[in-house]
């Protein structure tokens, strides 16, 4: 018995596992080779238009033809990858080029973009899209040449002969890509695609694809989501990590500023004699040998990059006195023996230097600019300091090296961002965002009318075929157990309706059956008159009358119903029900109270059967199927519409069938002469529309009639 099961749950497991097509298999196996294929080639156009436009001398870059066949064919990531990759293979030998970076990016969505809508294929639209990655090189390349610099001189002159250079260059690039794409079968273009199917392409619509949804709101959407979540993520790490890398930078080229300070310092005072301080000072330049030092002095300056200053000086308590100085400038205001007062940032540092000890490197931004300055103690034989060598390096350049590198950080930020959202988008795409759609979009068209509908759902959702291997696919399949299951449920439970219904038909009949054998009847009378019911009231929907209560359920209620109109006879007693003589006023009268009873029961049976629908309409038929259109019936003397429209269909069917029915106090009328006093009742006894369809209908009515006479009162 145990292993009898365990088969079972395993043939199960087959059954409910999708067998992957076959041309699913062929899909997996070249749907990301030929893209990266495509990369490679992409990134060999862009090189070689690069080296080709340098080996010729031509004022072109020609290396993004490349990137524009790679966004074409491939789409965003083939693009966005040649065009990285290219950029950092160039950035090797020309640093200067990964400025370039966002130019080429920016090309590559805007070329994925245009293709996909179909732009570069048509002239006019080629021409706007020419004039747009232009309009991008231009605006980014500007950026790039002239804010790191800091300089705006011959900016226009610059930007005429860049603009022409710029459109000269994207006009060969893209007619290079199109004598490219004219080379390749159009057949063929769709195989560089870069995909990822998880499931059938066949089953995908445009509109799984499309992001109707807002940006902003509670209706954002899932791609939308992550786009938002990625931009503000990396910004933030982007930010945090840009902002330590500059702070890193920052401390490193100050501390490489400072050992560059400190060495020409020391190398400064090296050259300097420390016991003939004072005779500098006293004789200046005429004193011997001071013109030698002088010009060593300038020559370690010149000879040394980013140093601003070297000069010597004497700190006393009234200033700095100077010794040698290698500033010009300096020297026409103040010459050898000149006092220079203390700026307020050297203050701090004053003691120390009057006590001629060593001090750290300062950084100043005061009367000579924004300096890193290191002093070095110059000794006499006695061992005393008689004075400091010191050396400036401007922190202006550190600012320029500074904005240059953050300036890269975010080119190369700009660059793998880009790369970033775009596998993550086109991962999401296939993996996540195609599969929810069309399972929402096929779950959301199913079908319940019939069982065939019903069937069609397990089919569409089963050809779906995704396989994204994770609680997508998860999802899925439970949809899919989900949808087969209650589509069993539903033919279950149909079924099921079906038997109490027929059911409750049967006990309908069972009871009209014995209400009307009280008084002689065979039965058939109930029978006849519900198919009258059912073909005056679909006469009458066919005709369009009262079009917005004829409905099927409607008609159907009623045709249900119609066995029950004399219920209430059961409340009559059976020397009344049975007189064989027409009835005396007294007994009319009691007679009468037969549809106000047939009423009341059938409100106690709604009360304990509240689903049975169909009873609302049948307490109207039992209730009120004895009123008169001209208000002169009973039980409460109704007139026209506020007799209610099952009622009235009801009299006239009930009437007609006691007309050519025989009973025990009068012989059956012909066919002829109760249609004619149907007829003649119109507008007095009965509603006029439902005589006008009542009469349409003679021949089914007849029909009706006869076929009941030759079964022995039972329609077939």
């Amino acid at each position: 018995m145990g292993k009898n099961t365990d088969n079972s749950k395993d043939n199960n497991k087959e059954k409910n596992k999708v067998k992957r097509p076959d041309y699913m298999k062929n899909m997996h196996r070249w749907q990301l080779v030929l893209p990266l294929v495509l990369c490679v080639l992409g990134i060999m156009l862009n090189l070689g238009g690069k080296m080709t436009a340098a080996y010729m001398g031509l004022p072109f870059y020609l290396e993004c033809a490349g990137t524009i066949l790679a966004s074409a064919l491939g789409g965003y990531i083939p693009g966005i990858l040649a065009a990285l990759v290219t950029n950092q293979i160039i950035f090797i030998t020309d640093p200067d080029y990964i400025y370039l970076a966002p130019i080429s990016i920016i090309i590559a969505i805007i070329t994925a973009m245009a293709y996909s809508k179909g732009y570069l294929l048509k002239f006019r639209y080629l021409v706007l899209y020419i004039f747009l990655i232009s309009a991008v090189s231009l605006g980014i390349g500007a950026i790039a040449e002239w804010v790191p610099d800091g300089s705006g001189d011959n900016f226009f002159s610059w930007f005429t002969g860049k603009a022409l250079m710029e459109f000269a260059d994207k006009i060969i690039s893209v007619c290079f890509v199109r004598l490219i794409l004219f080379l390749i079968p159009k057949n063929l273009w769709s195989r560089f695609e870069m995909t990822l199917w998880m499931q059938d392409p066949d089953a995908v619509k445009k509109e799984d694809s499309d992001d109707k949804s807002g940006v902003f709101g509670h209706n954002l959407s899932v791609k939308a989501k992550l786009v938002t979540c990625l931009i503000v993520i990396s910004i933030t790490i982007a930010t945090c990590g840009v902002s330590i890398c500059l702070m890193l930078f920052r401390d490193y080229s100050v501390q490489q500023h400072t050992y560059l300070a400190e060495g020409v310092a020391a190398l400064a005072s090296t050259v300097i004699d420390g016991d003939r301080i004072d005779d500098y000072l006293n004789n200046g330049e005429d004193t011997d040998g001071y013109k030698e030092t002088q010009k060593l002095l300038e020559n370690i300056q010149k000879n040394t990059a980013d140093v601003e200053y070297v000069y010597v000086y004497k700190i006393q308590t009234d200033g700095c006195h100077v010794v040698f100085d290698t500033d010009p400038d300096l020297r026409t205001r103040g010459k050898v023996g000149a006092v220079i007062p203390f700026d307020e940032s050297f203050m701090p540092v004053v003691p120390d230097l009057l006590s001629g000890k060593r001090i750290d490197p300062l950084i100043t931004d005061d009367t000579y600019g924004w300096l890193l300055t290191a002093y070095e103690p110059v000794y006499d034989l006695s061992g005393e300091c008689v004075c400091y060598a010191a050396a400036d390096i401007t922190m202006k350049g550190l600012a320029g090296y500074e904005k240059d590198f953050f300036y890269r950080q975010i080119c190369i930020f700009i660059g793998f961002f880009a790369l970033i959202v775009a596998v993550t988008l086109w991962i999401a795409h296939y993996f996540l965002l195609l599969p929810l759609n069309t399972m929402a979009r096929v779950a959301s068209g199913f079908g319940y009318d019939d069982e065939f509908a019903r069937r069609e759902n397990i089919q569409k959702i089963t050809q779906l075929d995704i396989g994204t291997g994770d609680e997508v696919e998860n999802l899925y399949r439970a949809l899919i157990k989900t949808t087969e299951e209650s589509t069993r449920f539903f033919e279950e439970n149909k079924q099921n309706n079906e038997k109490i219904s027929a059911l409750q038909n049967g006990l309908v009949l069972v009871l009209a059956d014995m209400v009307e054998n009280r008084d002689g009847s065979t039965g058939d009378h109930v029978r006849k008159t519900a198919a009258y019911v059912n073909i005056t009231a679909k006469k009458m929907k066919e005709l369009g009358y009262y079009k917005d209560k004829l409905t099927d359920q409607f008609i159907d209620d009623i045709t249900r119903s119609a066995p029950l109109h004399d219920i209430g006879k059961i409340a009559i007693p059976d020397a009344v029900l049975n007189a064989p003589r027409k009835l005396t006023d007294k007994e009319f009268e009691i007679m009468k109270t037969h549809a106000a009873r047939g009423r009341k029961v059938i409100e106690q049976v709604i009360a304990s059967i509240p689903d049975a629908d169909y009873l609302e309409e049948a307490k109207n038929v039992a209730g009120y199927h004895h009123e008169k259109w001209n208000g002169k019936g009973y039980p409460e003397g109704l007139a026209g519409e506020d007799i209610p429209l099952a009622a009235r269909i009801m009299a006239v069917a009930d009437v007609f069938d006691a007309l050519v029915s025989k009973r025990c106090y009068k012989e059956s009328f012909d066919y002829s002469k109760a249609f004619n006093i149907i007829r003649e009742d119109a507008g007095s006894h009965f509603d006029p529309l439902v005589v006008d369809a009542f009469l349409k209908a003679e021949e089914d009515v007849l029909e009706i009639a006869e076929r009941f006479k030759e079964n022995d009162g039972k329609i077939v």
